[in-house]
């Protein structure tokens, strides 16, 4: 099984690229994001990979990292309904952080932003995937236990209601989450919800 390429890039196409490794050139089927980040022809790049191994194929999946690669994985195996197709489409319209948010705030219209993903499969990745955020979510996110807390209906009443302040005012759920929990950082787990709305708008305003 093939789980990394090292190599330079051959081609880029719509739906895959090419990556030449020693002569040989492997065809590698990746995210619309993935594409679009890849250097030009003749470039180093490495692509973390997905195996499929089938009786009538055998197709490589390539992602920029192995992160990608396990939201892929999870898409599939955890979500019923869901292919390599639709799973590709999620993550061709979501970075791995976005859909680990997305998830963590039961977010179904960001999610249902991927062509061919309606509202029922959105639903179900939110709903069969929720436990597998905070292990997913990216080493750089420390505000995702609290926008599981926010989405799943646990976060305290304050900052509930400062949340739902900064969305009243136009702001998406995921921007406004991320300003509330650097605001509690700020002022303390026992701050009351008009402190954390005044601290989340300087944040905002940066």
């Amino acid at each position: 099984m093939i789980g990394k390429l090292k190599g330079t890039i051959d081609e880029i196409a719509e739906d895959h690229c090419v990556v030449d490794v020693h002569g040989v050139g492997y065809v590698a089927y990746c995210p619309a994001r993935t594409l679009s980040s890849l250097p030009g022809a003749g470039e180093a790049v490495t692509l973390f990979i997905e195996t499929y191994v089938r009786e009538d194929m055998i197709r490589l999946y390539g992602f920029a990292s192995a992160l990608e690669r396990e939201w892929f994985r999870l898409l599939q195996n955890k979500v019923q309904g869901v292919g390599a197709k639709v799973a590709l489409a999620v993550l061709s319209t979501l970075s791995a952080t976005e859909l680990a948010n997305a998830v963590a705030l039961r977010d179904v219209a960001m999610v249902s932003r991927a062509p061919g993903v309606g509202k029922k499969v959105a639903e179900r990745i939110v709903s069969e995937l929720r436990d597998k955020v905070p292990a997913l979510a990216g080493p750089t996110d420390e505000t995702i236990a609290l926008k599981s807390e926010i989405g799943g209906g646990a976060a305290a009443a304050p900052v509930a209601d400062a949340v739902s302040a900064l969305t009243n005012l136009g702001y998406s759920r995921d921007i406004a989450a991320t300003a509330i929990a650097a605001a509690m950082k700020t002022a303390g787990e026992d701050a009351d919800s008009a402190r954390l709305i005044r601290l989340g708008l300087k944040e905002l305003a940066r």
